[in-house]
């Protein structure tokens, strides 16, 4: 026995003399000037022709000046002159872009070329192109260029796979920050699977630490084999620069974005199965039992949608889409994204302790009545609203609950309008107006022309009952 212990302890001696020249060997300085010039210089060089400088232009009209419309202005000056044409002014956006086909076809962000009506990309090399807008989607902050004439092979980056990507990852920024020209950062994979960043509707953004200034969006993320994982999309940032904290759309959903502008889509069709989802809180854990907060929970279900036709319950706990967890009705909503329209996805479903595999249908969302939009223009609370017929197609676009309810929702809000004024905003459903129920644009537009003394209006903004009074 007292053999054993001693030789246990000579040899834990043994490695811990040993352990600090392991140690040492694994932190060992470079012992060659092959080893010392070890460099991220051949990926940056391969990609950097790939990614594009994006000028986004628009002319607007210069602001009329109190003085023109000063009546001693105009005694002296002559009272034409207010009607005279205004000058134009060019107003210019800088972002960047990825080539991602030899034929021309270029990803960036939606926000930097959303106002532009004349873009221009211009490469590393300095060669510069027109290009057409193909595809601009606001929901997922993506767009499509192509550019008209390449005249010949652009340099493309491959599409790889974000969802091979691991915290912990090296990865290349490149972009073009500040309008200074192309610039590399390099850093590592912070988080994966962000999605309370408040960037776009279908959140689930890759952060890194790679340096991400403004001028990058629309840049290219590239992993060390040279190929694109996310379009540098935002950062976190008090003061206007970078703090370390950025954020990339996953190159999953931009492959579901260039497969749509291929098929000639100028929008993103995505899928609609009509559940309403909530993430679980520690409270709802607790209440199913569950030793965390996991999955996703069923709130309601769209009579004859995709999810009503799988045999999907109010109460079931959705834990995982195509045997990936998901923990956020967002990340929920990006797996479908990434599965495209037309397909099917099985989800793994908690339903009273006992787990089942549910397919469902990936569907568009249908227009189950025309949306009708019609821009209200008469004297009333909702002048400068945009408002229109609700259905699956409306409500996703909005980002509304729909469980089969007809209705009229407002759509957009036009600035310092009467309805801005009286805080009114899109996604408000419009119940009933001075008592009437309101179920569709032509009775709204059709009670607005009336001129009554007293507006009562009864509004749903968000499942809460709003009752608003105007004279």
């Amino acid at each position: 026995m007292v053999a054993m212990l001693v030789r246990s302890l000579s040899a834990a001696l043994m490695l811990m003399l040993a352990l600090p020249g392991a140690i040492a060997q694994e932190r060992a300085v470079p012992r060659s000037d092959t080893e010392m010039k070890l460099s991220f210089a051949p990926v940056a060089q391969a990609a950097a022709p790939a990614v594009v400088n994006v000028y986004a232009s628009r002319k607007v009209p210069d602001q009329r000046t109190a003085l023109m419309d000063d009546p001693f202005f105009r005694q002296f000056f002559g009272r034409d002159l207010p009607q005279a044409p205004r000058r134009q002014r060019q107003q210019n956006s800088l972002g960047s872009g990825v080539i991602v086909d030899p034929s021309g076809l270029i990803v960036t962000n939606n926000h930097v070329i959303a106002e532009g009506t004349e873009v221009k990309v211009v490469l590393n090399d300095r060669r510069e192109y027109e290009c057409d807008v193909l595809l601009k989607d606001e929901q997922l902050d993506l767009a499509i260029l192509k550019v008209r004439d390449p005249r010949g092979e652009l340099p493309a980056l491959p599409v790889g796979d974000s969802d091979a990507l691991l915290v912990g990852d090296l990865v290349l920024a490149i972009g073009n920050p500040f309008g200074v020209g192309q610039t590399v950062t390099q850093g590592i994979v912070s988080a994966l699977a962000r999605s309370q960043v408040g960037i776009s509707d279908y959140q689930f953004f890759i952060q890194t630490d790679a340096a991400i200034n403004p001028g990058n969006s629309g840049g290219a993320l590239v992993d060390i084999e040279g190929r694109l994982v996310g379009i540098n999309t935002a950062i976190f940032s008090r003061g206007g620069g970078s703090n370390g904290i950025g954020f990339a759309i996953p190159s999953n959903m931009v492959k579901v974005v260039i497969e749509s502008a291929r098929k000639g889509g100028s929008v993103v069709e995505l899928p609609w199965i009509g559940a309403d989802l909530q993430p679980v809180t520690n409270d709802i854990a607790e209440t199913l039992g569950l030793d965390r907060p996991a999955g996703v929970l069923v709130t309601g279900i769209a009579p004859d949608s995709p999810a009503d036709k799988a045999g999907l319950q109010v109460g079931d706990l959705v834990v995982s889409v195509d045997g990936v967890e998901v923990s956020d009705p967002r990340v929920f909503n990006y797996r479908l994204a990434t599965k495209g329209v037309g397909n099917k996805a099985t989800l793994s479903v908690n339903r009273d302790g006992a787990v089942e595999q549910i397919p469902v249908a990936l569907e568009p969302p249908p227009e189950t009545t025309p949306r009708d939009e019609v821009v209200i223009d008469d004297p009333s609370p909702f002048q400068g609203a945009t408002v229109a017929n609700l259905s699956p197609a409306v409500a996703q676009q909005l980002g509304l609950s729909y469980r089969g309810q007809a209705g009229v929702v407002i759509t957009e809000i036009a600035r310092r309008s009467p309805a801005a004024r009286i805080g009114l905003a899109p996604g408000d459903i419009i119940v009933a107006v001075n008592g009437a129920e309101v179920t569709s644009t032509a009775e709204l537009k059709k009670l607005t022309e009336d001129e009554p003394m007293f507006w009562r209006l009864t509004l749903d903004r968000n499942g809460r009952i709003l009752r608003l009074a105007f004279r």
